[in-house]
């Protein structure tokens, strides 16, 4: 790594990615303000009598206010990200069916042989749906902040975020060699992981609207206090995706085909790709949510926003960087390992149906064979006395002083060229 970067340096291109739709923010509440004659709280509702809107473009007249921002076109902010969060959520659930689609067409073809591959594609569905819910969540924040969008806001935005982690964190961890992790452990991870963060989420809203009788409102710091265990998770997966690309990059075995450690390498920097985009992101918005925005006065105008920003931008993080590349490796490494099927019948059993290995030859086409007789070859006659694993030939007579056995290939690593065998379950 050069020490000579700066640190902020990868933040730049995230800064901006801000900034340039919170200046058309800040230019549509300058005059949205000279002309209002009360002013509203954040985690106000607005009154509901309030259903007209006049002078706005792009919006009827009888649109309630608190849908402002989903057609208002001097607030550009709102109509791109709405736009970005709609493909963004075709576009997973399309990558989802597509997925389960295939996974049951390997399922149906492959009745003779058996494919574990069960606990990986519900891991991926899991995440593209949590993808897809992020997506989705993104309207909540672009609609002002009212008593139905405030629970939906504090429970699904860890929630799904939780989730979305928990899987990469799984597959890590799976990609690792962690014995829990493998075949359906890999789902079992990341549902246990994801499960803690609910209990959080349900444990605060019951607290405040049914044990305090409070309504919902959030002040910044308290909302990004509720996310502190996902960023245990992203932490955590970060650092175990940095271990899994430095492992792939700098261990090499000549067990490996060129191309397969080619995707191994390009596999472990996607994941590791994914979750550092990741982690700037939540930097930058925790940082603008409760620092950046108050600094320059722009509390209540640019924290919808900024939020709203983080879930578009992560959720094609997870989609690009993640979701659509794993697929492709799945369904890319499935299709190559039914190509040629593997049977090791010749292996174990002298007697196989298989092309010739099932010889009734005994040898004697070697000249050097001719003139020994058949108890010197130590070919057993009582049938009772051989093992199904030898050959034909017994090891009690062979002569100790010459070493007429084959010399096989031995390695000392146990992981990494049978990884995707230790992902399946026996």
């Amino acid at each position: 790594m050069a020490s000579s970067t700066p640190l902020h340096t990868p933040l730049l291109p995230l800064l901006l990615l801000l900034f340039i739709p919170l200046s058309c923010l800040c230019q549509t509440t300058n005059s949205s303000s000279a002309n209002a004659t009360t002013g509203t709280q954040t985690t106000a509702a607005p009154s509901s009598n309030e259903t007209s809107l006049k002078g706005v473009p792009g919006c009827g007249k009888g649109l309630n206010p608190i849908y402002r921002y989903l057609c208002d076109r001097r607030a550009a902010w709102g109509i791109v990200l709405e736009t970005l969060a709609s493909a963004g959520f075709l576009f997973s659930m399309i990558l989802l069916f597509s997925l389960l689609l295939w996974s049951m067409w390997v399922c149906v073809s492959s009745k003779q042989q058996r494919s574990s591959i069960g606990g990986t594609v519900a891991s991926m569905s899991l995440f593209l749906l949590a993808t897809a819910g992020i997506f989705g969540l993104t309207f909540a924040f672009i609609v002002r902040l009212t008593a139905q969008t405030c629970p939906t806001r504090l429970f699904l935005f860890g929630v799904l975020f939780s989730l979305a982690f928990s899987c990469l964190l799984a597959r890590c961890l799976a990609l690792l060699g962690f014995a829990a992790a493998r075949g359906w452990g890999e789902l079992g991870v990341a549902l246990g992981l994801f499960m803690v963060q609910v209990i959080i989420c349900t444990e605060w809203l019951i607290l405040v609207l049914v044990r305090d009788q409070r309504p919902c409102a959030y002040r910044q710091n308290e909302f990004v206090m509720l996310q502190i265990y996902v960023l245990c998770l992203l932490a955590i997966s970060l650092i175990l995706s940095l271990r899994f690309l430095c492992r792939s990059c700098f261990t090499y075995s000549y067990n490996y085909s060129g191309a397969a450690h080619h995707q191994w390498r390009l596999q472990a920097a996607l994941l590791f790709f994914t979750l550092f985009l990741s982690t700037c992101i939540w930097v930058v918005w925790i940082t603008m949510l409760t620092w950046g925005n108050p600094k320059v006065n722009r509390r209540s105008q640019w924290d919808d926003p900024v939020l709203s920003i983080a879930l578009v931008a992560n959720g094609w993080v997870f989609l690009m960087g993640h979701g659509l590349s794993q697929v492709a490796f799945l369904c890319r490494g499935e299709a190559k390992s039914r190509d040629v099927p593997l049977s090791f019948a010749g292996w174990t059993s002298p007697n196989a149906e298989v092309p010739g290995l099932n010889s009734p030859r005994e040898g004697k086409e070697n000249g050097s064979f001719e003139n020994e007789n058949e108890a010197r070859r130590g070919l057993r006659s009582d049938p009772s006395l051989r093992s199904p694993y030898e050959s034909g030939f017994s090891m009690t007579d062979i002569d100790p002083d010459k070493d007429y056995t084959i010399p096989r290939p031995q390695t000392t690593n146990y992981q990494e060229p049978y990884d995707e065998y230790y992902d399946q379950e026996d």
